[in-house]
Parts: structure tokens; C-alpha cells; sequence
């Protein structure tokens, strides 16, 4: 112990670092040499999920580069804050587990909107070649060129599903499961039933169209008139912790006998019992389904 006292401080701040990493590579090995270990399994989990997201999108990228960037992300910012103590250094290593995967979440959802705002138009030229294509089969190829992406995109993997022996009926649920659409799993159940049970089915692809454009103006006056409402949900949410903050700041110790009694600690669980509670029944309450 005397000679580890003489010792450089320096050196021995090194030698702290260097024994934390050892210990880091012995646990990760650990984790790692068991096939069956919570960590693998859930690192499966992980890139499963984003490789089914990338492949909604038509993105080819592997899911294993992005996890490696975000383990190798993460350990250069532990080591910079054992270097030169990077403040809030926890937040930014949060940041890097979620980021990517709330980013092409985020990305599948604009995707999704992008497909239903083009829906509208694919059943109406859908319609429209059928008046003069008497091969449903053959009407969906022919509206493919005049789409945009990414609905495009899925018409085109659903057509190359027909040419190698799927039904339509089948590359059409194919393609309802991969978009995960409610209006698109409708139109595409229009044409299905529409093409099975017979009739006037260009009648009834404009019809469809017709009642998908009312549903999507319905929920445009819903979202305008909830939007004050969700803003002041987020004001009731934030205000009480920016209040506690403010008086604190202006008298420090101002909220200290709610902590120094049992009824200061029945009174803040009972505030804060109400203000979850009124959190619930406002987003109850905005939460409106067309």
C-alpha cells in the first residue's frame, strides 16, 4: 500500500482507467460467450427490429452497422468523460441507444403518411384504367409508371410478387402487412372483395377514394381543433416542475417542509396523485378517433 502511495498521480489515474477497461472487456466477454444470455438475446431483439424497419422503407443498409456505431459511439463518450469529465455525459450516451431508432421510426411514419396522401390518387387511376383494361391484373401494372415514390415503390415489388406466381390477392395483403396502413388495408380490401364478389368495381375503387377523402378532411378539422388542446397539455405537463423551480429560486428552501413531515409527504403525493391523474383524463379526452 506504501509503495502504491508513491506512486505518480498521473500514473495511477491510468492505471484506474486501463483496470476499468479490463474490467468492461472481461464482463462483455462473459455476456458474450453465452449464446443463450439475456444480452444476446436482446441484441437479437434489437436488430430484428431495426432490419424490419429498414426493409419497410427499402433500406438495404444492415442493422448490425448501425448497432456497432452506436456501441462504438458510446464507448468513446464513457472514455472521454474518464479523460476530461464530460459533463451530462449519461444524457448523450441515452441519446446514442435511442436516437437511431427513434429517428427511422420517425422515418417510417413520414413514410406512411407519404403513402396514404397518395392513396387517393392510386385508386382513382386504378378506376380509370379499369374503364378500359378489363384485367384488374393488368390495370395495376399499368398505373405503376404514373406513381410517385414511395407508393411506387410498393406497387412495384407487389407487381414483381405477380410475375414470379403470387396472386394478386395475395401480393396485395403482401403489401397491406408491410405498410401497416389502416385507409391502405381498406382500399386494398376494397379491391379484393370488390374482384371476388364481382360487380362494378371502378365504381366501387371511386367510391373507396371518395370515402378516404372524407376521412382525411375529418381528421385534418380534428387535429386543427385538438392542437390548442395538446399545447395546453404539454403547458400542464412542464408548469408545475418550472414553478418549483421559480419559488426555489427566489427562496431557497421554500418547498423543504413538505419533505420534513408526514403530511408534507402526504400533501406532495396527493398534488402529485392530481396532477398525473388530470395528465390521464386530458389525454383521454384528445385522444379522438375518426
Amino acid at each position: 500500500m506504501k509503495y502504491l502511495m508513491r506512486l505518480p498521480p498521473g500514473l495511477m489515474l491510468w492505471g484506474g482507467i486501463a483496470l476499468l477497461v479490463v474490467a468492461l472487456f472481461v464482463t462483455a466477454w462473459a455476456l458474450l460467450a453465452d449464446p443463450q444470455s439475456i444480452l444476446l438475446r436482446y441484441w437479437g431483439r434489437y436488430l430484428a427490429l431495426l432490419d424490419r424497419k429498414l426493409r419497410m422503407m427499402f433500406i438495404w443498409t444492415p442493422a448490425k452497422y448501425i448497432a456497432y456505431a452506436q456501441l462504438a459511439a458510446a464507448f468513446l463518450l464513457l472514455a472521454l468523460h474518464l479523460l476530461v469529465d464530460l459533463p451530462l455525459w449519461y444524457v448523450f450516451v441515452a441519446l446514442v441507444g435511442v436516437g437511431p431508432a427513434w429517428y427511422i421510426e420517425r422515418m417510417r411514419q413520414k413514410r406512411l403518411l407519404a403513402i396514404e396522401e397518395q392513396l387517393d390518387g392510386f385508386l382513382t387511376a386504378l378506376a380509370n384504367a379499369l374503364k378500359s383494361i378489363p384485367s384488374i391484373a393488368s390495370a395495376f401494372q399499368s398505373v405503376a409508371p404514373i406513381l410517385r415514390p414511395p407508393f411506387k415503390d410498393e406497387v412495384e415489388l407487389a407487381i414483381k410478387e405477380m410475375r414470379v406466381g403470387s396472386t394478386l390477392e395475395q401480393a396485395l395483403l403482401n403489401m397491406a402487412g408491410r405498410v401497416g396502413s389502416r385507409p391502405l388495408d381498406s382500399a386494398l380490401s376494397a379491391i379484393v372483395i370488390g374482384r371476388q364478389i364481382g360487380g362494378d368495381l371502378p365504381q366501387i375503387l371511386e367510391t373507396t377514394a371518395e370515402t378516404l377523402r372524407e376521412m382525411a378532411r375529418l381528421e385534418g378539422v380534428v387535429k386543427t381543433k385538438t392542437a390548442e388542446g395538446k399545447a395546453q397539455l404539454w403547458v400542464l405537463a412542464v408548469f408545475p416542475f418550472l414553478m418549483i423551480v421559480a419559488l426555489n429560486a427566489i427562496k431557497e428552501g421554500y418547498f423543504a417542509p413538505l419533505s420534513e413531515s408526514i403530511a408534507g409527504y402526504v400533501i406532495a403525493f396527493l398534488a402529485g396523485s392530481f396532477w398525473l391523474a388530470s395528465l390521464v383524463v386530458a389525454r383521454k379526452v384528445l385522444s379522438v378517433d375518426v
